[in-house]
């Protein structure tokens, strides 16, 4: 497919609609009009890119569970080594769950392979590997992208975010709680480690009971999994090795996540206001990563692509990007640039942005300026 050409683009265009400014012919002075972006335009611009890849998709199976494996014999053989020796591979090991889990949740959405029943059988191994339950992980995930930057329909699969009226109108104890979940300690260290060994161990009560078998199938297959490998290493070996593998893999994986809803310049809104272009385009980050990390977290940075298409297989996002220049037009985040996310803990509906603490202390400034009635 030939690269698709546009001048420019708004992501809040009037009456809520999205617009794809384009000129009919780039080579020439005519001018630009005016079109609305809507999904049976964008629809058909990435058509292509929603085909799965076979020979793509083994692959990348090939080049990330071969050497997920050979990592692990790896640790095996440095741990009569050097314990500095095994941090290592620890660390690249973490790095390679993350590629892993990026299999896994492209065959959640069916995307890694044409053929479901594939998806769902890779789906199943590789969720074995991160210790996530499928058809649950599954359906949590889908709810998130149905109401990815829509205010009102928070609370499912996303990082716990409130407006800072919410905060202000809370409970003293939750606002101890939102503090505690919002701490960067918490967020990303203490918390990824709880989520994926204890949390996902226990099916929700909220999906089906076809989902709730699924979840008791994976602690099963983790299970055996974890008899199989303490009989090479030892069950507290194992148990430890997995605990630092994960606080690597889950604290990365979290912070991509973070990352790519938690950012200046994100898209919220409520549901009169809410469009599902404009939140995937503006409420999803283009994270621009160095080459290697990109290879690690599999493309999972193009995140405005996958929000827009959850049916665009990581390997083809990278391409999607390259050829359609709408894409190329959302301002990227940088390794560098994402740290100020750090920073972010609310919403301002007022001006429309994420604000920290001092944020919080403005707000509560204006609101005492105000005259009342």
């Amino acid at each position: 497919m030939k690269p698709v050409h546009a001048a420019q683009f708004r992501l809040r265009g009037t009456e809520n609609d999205t617009y794809l400014q384009l000129n009919p012919n780039p080579n020439t002075a005519a001018p630009a009009s005016d079109v609305p972006l809507t999904p049976s335009v964008w629809k058909k611009l990435i058509a292509e890119y929603q085909k799965p890849s076979l020979p793509k998709a083994i692959w990348q199976i090939v080049n990330t569970l071969v050497p997920y494996a050979a990592t692990w014999a790896l640790i095996y053989w440095s741990l009569s080594v050097s314990y500095w020796l095994t941090a290592g591979f620890i660390v690249l090991l973490g790095l390679l769950t993350v590629r892993t889990f990026i299999i896994f949740h492209d065959c959640c959405h069916g995307s890694f392979f044409e053929s479901q029943r594939a998806c769902q059988i890779v789906g199943y191994i590789t969720g074995m590997l991160t210790f996530t339950p499928y058809g649950q992980w599954r359906w949590e995930h889908n709810v998130h992208h149905a109401s990815s930057g829509h205010l009102d329909k928070r609370g499912t699969g996303d990082v716990w975010m409130m407006t800072i009226r919410e905060y202000l109108e809370a409970s003293r104890w939750k606002r101890f709680a939102y503090r505690l979940a919002r701490n960067p300690f918490i967020l990303f260290c203490i918390g990824p480690l709880y989520l994926f060994l204890i949390w996902q161990r226990f099916p929700n009560s909220n999906v089906s009971e076809k989902d709730r078998r699924s979840a008791h199938w994976m602690n099963l297959g983790i299970a055996l999994m974890t008899v199989g490998m303490s009989f090479i290493f030892g069950f507290w070996t194992y148990l430890l090795l997995v605990v630092c593998v994960m606080f690597v893999a889950g604290g990365a994986g979290v912070w991509m996540f973070y990352v790519q809803h938690q950012y200046e310049g994100v898209y919220w809104e409520r549901a009169d206001e809410w469009d599902y272009t404009a939140a995937a385009l503006q409420g999803s980050s283009f994270y621009k990563l160095p080459r290697i990390l990109q290879w690690f977290t599999g493309n999972i940075g193009f995140h405005h692509i996958h929000h827009l298409s959850p049916r665009i297989a990581n390997y083809n996002l990278e391409r999607c990007h390259n050829e359609i220049s709408i894409f190329q037009q959302v301002k990227p985040i940088t390794l560098l640039g994402s740290l100020k996310s750090l920073g972010y803990r609310f919403w301002d509906e007022d001006r429309q942005e994420m604000v920290g603490y001092k944020g919080l202390r403005e707000f509560i400034r204006r609101q005492q300026a105000q005259p009342t009635a």
